[in-house]
């Protein structure tokens, strides 16, 4: 099986910042890409960024030139930096990681959530 824990969300005035982490693990052997997709009362989940093995990256446009999406390799860790966060930011952020277990089988797995808040 495959956890993934995330932390870092809270409520934040708008122009601020704040930095999600996502920690994977369980039986793993690789992950081939984790990402941050986000969640607003009553719309449809989004990607806001993805990296991928290899280190390549791609960004919603919203997120561009404001969040930052990283990995620590030996830690299974992805990491969002978000910054000039505007009340339009205010969503649940999810972790999602993509791999092969230990046992040789493909998974995909999300983590539970964690709210961001934008006050204007």
């Amino acid at each position: 099986q495959v956890q993934l824990v995330e932390s870092g969300g809270g409520l934040v005035q708008a122009g601020g910042s704040l930095r999600l982490s996502c920690a994977a693990s369980g039986s793993i052997f690789s992950i081939n890409h984790m990402a941050w997709y986000r969640q607003a009362p009553g719309k449809q989940r989004e990607s806001v960024a993805v990296i991928i093995s290899g280190r390549s990256t791609d960004y919603a446009d919203f997120a561009k030139g404001r969040f930052t999406i990283s990995r620590d390799y030996a830690k299974s860790t992805v990491y969002l930096q978000m910054n000039s966060l505007k009340p339009e930011d205010t969503a649940v952020y999810y972790c999602y990681a993509a791999g092969v277990t230990s046992s040789n089988r493909p998974f995909g797995a999300w983590g539970q959530g964690t709210q961001v808040t934008v006050s204007s």
